[in-house]
């Protein structure tokens, strides 16, 4: 229906709609703050006056509403909610700009309304590495005032609840935004009752009949819910009272959202998911006897109903990263159902509500770091590195934001929160990054395990750092966290910048004995020569050995050849300068397919379905007569393979062969003596960061034989070991062995 009001009738909602806003916080506030609040509602009022929503509805309700969420939902106080209803005002008026909201109302909301003008401009395109740059971007913001985040949380659920209006279009790109981007933010920030609504109502216009069906048969058996909950709360009753306990008995129903997952996930109906809502038993508590208090809580309703014991989730003795404090138990109810129940304090219902500002409100500024204010640091420090890939930060970022916490305990009993599938790698590196970037090995509850292990809550870890250790490729592949996987990668481009500049110098030594001139050109035609994107690919490739001598010889050959020399010229007067290719990293030159967990090299052809190129996530699938096809991992024909043919599935990777490491055994013989093994490790670990998997020297009358397994890069790094080792005092012959 049209919206139709006249001005009298506005001026009277927006009256109301602006005491409403106040309703809560009202009593809190004090008088500078009020006038404040009223300050910044006269000057968004002004600004807006002209303007109105798709709705017919005038732009000011916008702004209300944001700042009332901020209020009411999330919990903040004056400076927030006059930022909320300044948010629009630089951005959809010429007659205020930043300075004049910094002269009104000071540095601080100027700051937050700045950071949210900032995010409103970001680009609305619907390419997913724009929008990941975007939110890289927002993230930015954390740095300057985490509220601005809060604000444009609020700002999004208000858009996401008066959408209607909007082409079909646009609904669906910014619910897929929503899903994406902001209800996992809220959910890490401890907004939950706004995540699920953002969730919700993502559904609702990404998939409208699926959305609508389950809430019809929600809204259907709503009734038979609200007898079972109060059956159920009659049996705890008596017990509860006896104990003069003080509190409350709600039933939660499950987001439509998550029942959907659920129905997925599980590949069930809906009839067939069993938790469709949760009963939570609220009660009123001091902060010393609570914990207390929630475990008699336990115990009664265990007395009276069965638990599931591998339903037990404890987040009162280690709370959630995000402040999330509440008891969680699966019990098995009348008619044979099992019902999740949620115990917990009103101090943690008001946390688990509110999240962010809540937890800081009952914080009471002692020394103790919320696991919430730690992430929000160690979010700061993955922002540090400009260079990362958007899109990679983005699904690294995800990861973080949606997994399953485990704890891990340190030597000492510090408990460190990460998520679920995290490696020795991620503890490392959430330690300290210096701890990370020296680990070596790692005992997990006394026992020595592989960097690839997966930890699991309760384990006590403890790391073993080597000076002479750095950071591997192959590390990557371990690492689940953001922090971990962005230490390592800036510490892997540091070495290739070193390797780099040994191989500038190397370069410019074999072109003068080859009576080439080092210059801009000539580094040019080598990096077109060689198919490679910058000189610091080139200078990479040099210092590690993968350019052999000969390599550099028919260069030399070809660039004498008349035809070469024309194109040569094309490339000089395209090519970028040395001091611009300098600057650049050092690219990921996808040059090679390999398969499985021992990354084979083996025969593949591409599919025509979905024509992967190097660098694209994919897969191997075994046909029965054209042998492996690739295919890319979102190939419209993927699920159906997967799901019908999963042993025929190969996993598969696209790497940089000239980053890649071969294991090769070594047989050496020779005079037995003295300090031979130490000399011979020690120039394996010094020869350009050689890795030994396995060394067994056996001496007989004073002769030895021994059998040393390395990971090489290329034949070059290998004979300049070779060479190394044959000049150890006693070492008489160095031969490479098949097997």
């Amino acid at each position: 229906m049209a919206y139709v009001a006249t001005i009298e009738e506005e001026k009277k909602e927006i009256a109301k709609r602006y005491k409403d806003m106040l309703s809560v916080p009202y009593q809190t506030l004090s008088a500078a703050d009020k006038k404040m609040i009223r300050k910044a509602f006269d000057i968004a009022a002004d600004a807006h006056k002209d303007q109105r929503r798709k709705t017919g509805e005038p732009y000011i309700y916008h702004p209300i509403a944001v700042a009332k969420l901020v209020a009411n939902e999330i919990g903040l106080g004056a400076i927030s909610i006059a930022s909320a209803l300044l948010h629009d005002v630089v951005e959809d008026s010429d007659d205020y700009t930043f300075d004049d909201i910094e002269q009104l109302f000071g540095e601080t909301i100027a700051r937050i309304v700045n950071g949210l003008t900032k995010i409103s401009h970001l680009s609305k395109d619907q390419n997913i590495s724009v929008q990941a740059e975007n939110f890289r971007k927002m993230l930015l913001t954390l740095n300057d005032d985490v509220r601005v985040i809060l604000i444009k949380i609020a700002d999004r659920l208000h858009n996401m609840q008066t959408m209607e209006a909007m082409p079909q279009h646009k609904q669906v790109k910014i619910s897929s935004e929503t899903l994406y981007i902001y209800a996992p933010l809220a959910h890490r920030l401890g907004l939950y009752n706004i995540k699920t609504e953002l969730e919700d109502l993502g559904l609702k216009y990404t998939e409208p009949e699926v959305f609508n069906d389950i809430y019809t048969k929600i809204t259907e058996s709503k009734e038979e819910q609200n007898k079972y909950i109060k059956d159920f709360s009659k049996v705890l009753k008596n017990s509860f009272d006896k104990e003069k306990l003080e509190y409350t008995i709600k039933g939660r129903p499950k987001s439509i959202y998550s029942i959907r997952k659920k129905m997925l996930k599980q590949g069930v109906s809906f009839d067939e998911v069993y938790d469709k809502f949760a009963i939570r038993i609220t009660y009123k508590s001091t902060e010393e006897k609570e914990k207390f208090d929630a475990w008699k809580i336990y115990s009664i309703v265990t007395d009276h109903f069965r638990p599931n014991p591998n339903r037990l989730r404890d987040w009162i003795s280690q709370p959630k990263s995000n402040g999330y404090e509440s008891l969680h138990i699966t019990v098995m109810g009348s008619k044979g159902r099992w019902v999740e129940v949620q115990i917990r304090s009103e101090r943690m219902d008001e946390i688990a509500e509110m999240g962010y500002a809540a937890h800081f409100k009952y914080k009471h500024n002692d020394d103790h770091d919320s696991g919430l204010e730690g992430w929000l640091n160690r979010l700061k420090e993955t922002l540090e590195n400009p260079d990362v890939n958007a899109v990679d930060f983005v699904e690294q970022f995800k990861l973080n934001l949606y997994a399953k916490e485990i704890y891990i305990f340190t030597p000492q009993g510090d408990i460190k929160s990460l998520p679920k599938g995290a490696t020795p790698i991620d503890f490392a590196f959430a330690i300290h990054t210096e701890v990370g970037t020296k680990c070596r090995g790692a005992r997990v509850n006394g026992k020595l395990v592989p960097l690839s292990h997966e930890l699991k809550s309760g384990d006590q870890v403890d790391i073993i750092t080597s000076n002479n250790q750095k950071p591997k490729l192959s590390w990557l592949d371990m690492a689940i966290t953001a922090r971990a996987k962005s230490k390592i990668k800036a510490s892997l481009k540091e070495e290739q910048k070193e390797i780099g500049e040994e191989g500038k110098a190397v370069l410019a030594r074999k072109l003068r004995h080859l009576k080439i001139p080092f210059n801009e050109k000539t580094i040019n035609e080598l990096v077109s020569y060689f198919k490679l994107k910058t000189s610091l690919d080139l200078f990479y490739r040099l210092g590690n050995g993968s350019i052999s001598n000969q390599q550099l010889k028919d260069f030399i050959a070809q660039r004498n050849n008349a035809f070469y020399s024309f194109f040569k010229n094309r490339i000089r007067r395209s090519g970028t300068s040395d001091s611009e290719t300098n600057k650049q990293e050092v690219t990921s030159n996808y040059d090679l397919l390999v398969f499985g967990k021992d990354e084979d090299k083996l025969d593949y052809k591409f599919s025509n379905c979905c024509n992967p190129i190097p660098g694209d996530k994919v897969f191997g699938f075994v046909t029965v007569s054209d042998g492996i096809k690739v295919h890319k991992q979102n190939c419209p024909n993927a699920l159906s393979m997967q799901s019908q043919f999963a042993y025929r599935i190969m996993s598969a990777k696209w790497i940089d062969s000239s980053q890649q490491e071969y294991k090769v055994m070594l047989k050496i013989t020779g005079i037995d003596n003295m300090g031979l093994v130490n000399d011979v490790t020690r120039i394996i670990s010094n020869n350009m960061h050689v890795n030994i998997h396995s060394i067994n020297i056996a001496g007989d009358n004073g002769i030895f034989e021994g059998r040393i397994t390395v990971s090489i890069k290329n034949n070059a790094q290998l004979k300049k070991l070779t060479e190394q080792l044959k000049n150890i005092e006693g070492i008489d012959k160095v031969e490479r062995m098949n097997k």
